[in-house]
């Protein structure tokens, strides 16, 4: 078990890893995250979102916890994000956190996801999502497991 995240985008810019490098240092099993970055399509509009989402569904085992990250998906706070993916782990399966590209993802993305999740109604660059992330799982890793990393 562990979180996988499949961005479409160009590598991590040096400001992101370095942040996303800080955060990983600190998780542990299952919470511990790999990444495959996907090439944006060379297409425009309908066309690349659709080749986009199909790299993304080739790349996620049938048993997986597809979480979407979304404008339009639910809000959540940083404990019931926890409660979530440790639900996720606790029932065997891998997670999977998808960022789509500069045109989103189709429904057949959206359909596949059992958890469509909305960091905020603002839309981020793609970059800034990879850290925010990052953190944000190191902050369900520390309420998982009791620690005071976050004060409600």
């Amino acid at each position: 078990m562990s979180v996988k995240v499949l961005a479409v985008g160009k590598k991590h810019e040096s400001w992101v890893k370095e942040g996303i490098d800080r955060y990983e240092k600190r998780l542990r099993k299952p919470f511990d995250v790999s990444w495959q970055l996907l090439p944006h399509s060379a297409r425009e509009g309908e066309a690349a979102r659709a080749e986009e989402s199909e790299r993304i569904l080739q790349r996620v085992e049938r048993d997986a916890f597809l979480v979407l990250l979304d404008e339009r998906g639910a809000n959540v706070d940083s404990p019931a994000l926890a409660a979530r993916i440790q639900g996720a782990f606790d029932a065997g399966k891998q997670i999977v956190v998808v960022i789509g590209g500069a045109y989103g993802v189709d429904d057949s993305v959206r359909s596949r996801a059992q958890f469509v999740w909305s960091l905020s109604q603002l839309v981020f660059p793609h970059q800034l999502v990879r850290l925010v992330l990052a953190e944000q799982l190191y902050r369900a890793q520390e309420i998982a497991a009791g620690r005071p990393y976050h004060h409600v």
